[in-house]
């Protein structure tokens, strides 16, 4: 089956880490754009997912991120694992909920989650104060 998976997330303490994974099953990333979303508690509709960052998969691109992750997330790609990371530092309690990776021709930015039909089932982040 094609799907992306992720992986990674956890219950972390205030200004913790953690670092989430999207690895492909029977789709080789490299050759795809992935982008990262957020939903936020409370919000489980696909309409209401936030985009994150974003990473591109022809190099010299720079990577996309939301104003609210800036300096603190960081995604990277692992080709060779066929994985994409999702760095996450300083984390706060309102980076709680459950984050979601799709993939693309191309980082559309600013992300908007309806333009994507095809959703795993996300990894849960929770962030205790």
């Amino acid at each position: 089956q094609l799907q992306l998976v992720e992986s990674g997330g956890g219950l972390v303490q205030s200004g913790g880490s953690l670092r989430l994974s999207c690895m492909g099953s029977g789709i080789a990333l490299d050759s795809w754009a992935i982008a990262w979303f957020y939903a936020a508690p409370g919000k489980e509709r696909e309409l209401e997912r936030e985009g994150v960052s974003c990473i591109s998969h022809r190099g010299g691109d720079v990577p996309n991120y939301a104003d609210f992750v800036k300096g603190r997330f960081s995604i990277s790609r692992d080709n060779a694992a066929n994985t994409v990371y999702l760095q996450m530092n300083d984390l706060k309690p309102e980076d709680t909920g459950k984050y979601f990776c799709v993939k693309d021709v191309r980082c559309q930015w600013p992300l908007t989650a309806g333009m994507y039909n095809s959703w795993g089932r996300g990894t849960q982040v929770t962030v205790s104060t």
